[in-house]
């Protein structure tokens, strides 16, 4: 399975803060859409970085409350590693664990098309190994 079919199954809609938006800003658009992640996007509407809660809660236990004021420049993760479209869910388990990351944002063209978490790849691999034991139960019967 690829990316590709992952967004077709879950969706691509993608949510997004500019650089110079704050924390507090980027905080309500994590809990508006119940989301862990979101892409940085500068002026021109490039990707700029990905900002996750994991970001967030690292500068609010440094600064405290005044972590909510920063600029989200500051605290995302600049350059986010991406993936493509043609990558395959085996691809993305190596990549996010060699990297311990939970999201990658899927890229085409220099645009974000999409947003995969852990969750969905798991979600996927779990759905295959089911698939092939039953495919098995199917084959062990007939």
């Amino acid at each position: 399975m690829k990316v590709d079919q992952i967004l077709r199954a879950k969706g691509v809609e993608v949510f997004s803060v500019q650089t110079t938006d704050s924390i507090d800003k980027a905080i309500s658009v994590l809990s508006d859409k119940n989301i862990g992640v979101v892409i940085v996007k500068d002026s021109s509407g490039k990707i700029s970085g990905i900002l996750s809660e994991r970001d967030i809660v690292r500068h609010l236990g440094v600064r405290g409350a005044a972590a909510l004021t920063m600029n989200v420049s500051e605290c995302m993760t600049p350059d986010p590693i991406t993936c493509g479209l043609e990558t395959t869910v085996d691809e993305l388990m190596g990549l996010m664990t060699a990297k311990r990351i939970r999201h990658l944002p899927v890229v085409t063209d220099d645009t974000v098309v999409g947003v995969i978490s852990i969750g969905d790849v798991v979600k996927r691999k779990i759905g295959e190994a089911e698939q092939e034991a039953e495919a098995l139960k199917e084959y062990i019967a007939s």
